[in-house]
């Protein structure tokens, strides 16, 4: 056992376990990934991401979709959560998407946005349990296989770490930039700083940050309390963004999107309706000095 153990470690610490590959690793490592091709009729891929879950990166999506839709935009979005896809009911969008001529999907539309997810396909009673090479097989299907033609703007909400489906949409299409969401909590943002650096590492602009339930708004009074410290915006210093908007923590916000009534449907004179459309106009601002 000690045998096993002494030459497990030195060929642990031997030059080919090295973090820093040679360039001839590296170039090997090159030839199996994915030629990055532009999606046919869509403009601008925006991801919207956290590496944290339960931090609202769904409720952004879908709300920032719907507001640039209201603002005259081509807009689709994709669910990139494959294995817990909540475009489906956050949207009120639960059919089977037909197949045109040229076997693409026909993504299923509502508040002016043309919708695809896994939610779709499967039974939503029954739980997903696939390996890596299915789920990237699947969000080719939910990339290329869809007749998404034409959009001006792609939302790709995508699911919580910094894994596969990352790498697969960063590797596969342009990303034009990525909208980071967190909550204040300390441990919150500490792995959305990992899930910004690992876009930074792939050459994907950052867009902004959104602050989730960052406050709470006194029904009576209507002073602003602070639940959590105000860490976001060391975060955004450090990553050298701004803060798209800070959103109060709201029982309407979840109970719209529990009814697939996106605030910004709901209720047009919220809080939450005004500061989505700041994100939005910022978004497109990015997008005009970008292009």
């Amino acid at each position: 056992m000690r045998f096993i153990l002494r030459t497990f470690s030195s060929r642990w610490s031997s030059a080919s376990y090295s973090t820093n590959p040679t360039q001839r690793q590296t170039e090997m490592m090159a030839r199996g990934l994915p030629k990055q091709m532009h999606l046919d009729g869509v403009k601008d891929i925006v991801v919207v991401a956290s590496g944290k879950g339960g931090v609202g990166k769904s409720t952004t999506s879908v709300n920032l979709a719907v507001m640039l839709a209201q603002m005259g935009k081509r807009v689709g979005l994709l669910d990139g959560d494959v294995f817990g896809p909540s475009i489906p009911l956050m949207m009120n969008l639960n059919d089977t998407p037909l197949v045109d001529e040229n076997n693409l999907m026909i993504p299923l539309q509502n508040y002016g946005v043309k919708c695809i997810s896994m939610g779709f396909l499967i039974d939503p009673n029954k739980p997903i349990i696939w390996r890596g090479p299915l789920v990237m097989s699947a969000l080719q299907r939910l990339l290329r296989g869809v007749s998404w033609k034409p959009l001006d703007i792609l939302i790709i909400d995508t699911p919580p770490g910094t894994g596969d489906i990352h790498l697969s949409i960063a590797q596969n299409v342009p990303v034009s930039g990525t909208i980071l969401v967190s909550t204040p909590q300390t441990a919150a943002l500490n792995v959305t700083k990992r899930g910004a650096e690992m876009y930074q590492t792939l050459k994907v602009p950052l867009i902004g940050l959104v602050e989730n339930m960052s406050h709470v708004i006194c029904t009576n009074c209507k002073e602003k309390l602070q639940i959590y410290p105000k860490n976001t915006a060391e975060l955004a210093n450090d990553l050298g963004v701004d803060i798209l908007a800070s959103l109060p923590m709201d029982s309407q916000v979840s109970h719209c999107a529990d009814s697939g009534v996106p605030i910004v449907v709901k209720s047009t004179n919220s809080t939450h309706h005004k500061c989505y459309e700041n994100i939005a106009n910022k978004l497109l601002d990015f997008l005009d000095k970008h292009q």
